[in-house]
């Protein structure tokens, strides 16, 4: 019979990490199981297609300059990409956000993490890193990169001098993106256990404030109702950066207003949402 070792308290030998870093452990976990599934990593190679597409045309366009008629290489250029990894944004939101807090909540894990000396603040923080990694992937590096390779092609700088706010467009209208799916993908996970009613709820509230603004603006003949769609708001404001003509009626302060306001009713979501369990001596 093999002896019972002493299994009496010990002091923990290893490193204990500063309060306010452990959303980072959180972050790598979850980027990690992410990039573990296929079909997850078959959404995130198709949504750099149209970046692939794009830069073979810039290369033509820098080739055979007439080429460039057909579609020019402008600010609006890269307005239109951004448009375009739009859908991308929206498919990575839904397969890598809709469980983030809803698998936690069904597991009972949510109880567990916030027993431990981890911030609420550090947990949604975590979540959110996960999903904006992705979305960032998607969105923001694409576009960053295409501005490069126009750069190199080119092999000078007169398109940055001809369009100067084409670099913050990019940056500030993919950011608004990330962010605004992120809180409201994150606020979501947080109401149900289920990942896949997460899912149809995000799908179903995009699809369904694009459905009434779409009645509304053939019923009034106007567009001044776009602030109603969530992606429509976005638009507003990324036409703004990238000085380009309005899309609808809808002035750009409305659209901000809105879009704040959406992220602030994530963060009370998430704030009513997100609690552990006291526990009562």
């Amino acid at each position: 019979m093999s002896p019972i070792h002493d299994q009496s308290y010990r002091r923990y030998a290893g490193t204990k990490r500063p309060l306010g870093q452990s959303w980072q452990v959180i972050a790598g976990a979850g980027i990690r199981s992410l990039l573990s599934r296929k079909l997850f990593l078959a959404v995130l190679l198709c949504a750099w297609i149209p970046f692939i597409a794009r830069a073979v045309h810039l290369y033509f366009v820098t080739m055979y300059p007439a080429a460039g008629q057909i579609l020019p290489v402008d600010a609006k250029y890269f307005m239109l990409f951004i448009d375009q990894q739009g859908f991308f944004i929206f498919m990575v939101t839904v397969f890598a956000g809709s469980g983030l807090i809803a698998a936690d909540r069904r597991a009972n894990a949510l109880q567990v993490y916030l027993s431990k000396p981890l911030m609420r603040t550090e947990y949604i923080a975590g979540k959110l890193a996960i999903l904006m990694t992705f979305l960032t992937f998607v969105s923001v590096v694409p576009g960053i990169l295409l501005l490069v390779l126009q750069v190199t092609f080119a092999a000078n700088l007169d398109f940055l001098r001809t369009y100067p706010y084409v670099i913050p467009a990019v940056l500030l209208s993919s950011m608004a993106w990330v962010i605004v799916s992120s809180f409201a993908m994150l606020a979501l996970s947080s109401l149900s256990k289920s990942t896949r009613y997460v899912a149809i709820l995000y799908a179903g509230t995009v699809f369904f404030t694009e459905s009434v603004f779409g009645v509304l603006s053939a019923i009034t003949n106007s567009t001044r109702l776009a602030w109603i769609s969530v992606g429509a708001n976005i638009e507003i404001v990324t036409d703004v950066m990238f000085r380009q003509p309005p899309r609808y009626e809808t002035p750009v302060t409305v659209a901000i207003l809105v879009l704040v306001g959406l992220i602030v009713l994530a963060v009370s979501v998430l704030e009513r949402r997100v609690r552990g369990v006291e526990v009562v001596a």
